[in-house]
Order: C-alpha cells, then sequence, then structure tokens
C-alpha cells in the first residue's frame, strides 16, 4: 500500500526566504491555490514540515500497489 498526500498553496510565497520558495518548487507548487499529489515519503514530508506555514494539507490517503 503508498500513501499519497494532495497538498494546496495556500499562502503567496513573495516575501519568504529564498530556500523556502525553492522548496515549494521542488513540490510542485508554483501558484497560489495549485494542488498537487506527492508519494508520502520522508523527504516530502521534511520538505513540507519546512513550508508548513505556507501550505494546506488536504488529504493522505492509502492506495494499493498496481503491479501489472
Amino acid at each position: 500500500m503508498a500513501r499519497l498526500i494532495t497538498i494546496k498553496l495556500a499562502k503567496s510565497p513573495i516575501g519568504t526566504i529564498r530556500k523556502h520558495r525553492e522548496t515549494l518548487r521542488g513540490l510542485g507548487l508554483t501558484k497560489t491555490n495549485k494542488v498537487v499529489v506527492r508519494k508520502d515519503t520522508p523527504e516530502i514530508r521534511g520538505m513540507l514540515r519546512q513550508v508548513m506555514y505556507l501550505i494546506k494539507i488536504l488529504k493522505v490517503e492509502e492506495v494499493p500497489d498496481t503491479e501489472g
């Protein structure tokens, strides 16, 4: 079972430090109100923790692995 996290950029990164803007870009959050889905890994969790004041976590869900 894989876990997915749905994330929304709730606040504008204008005026934040450069490292946080780069973290948002790494997550794929480039515009306000954009929603992305990422795998739940320790690396992603660390990135989310760093920019928690700018984002909103909408959903964390379990999805079955599909092996083809």
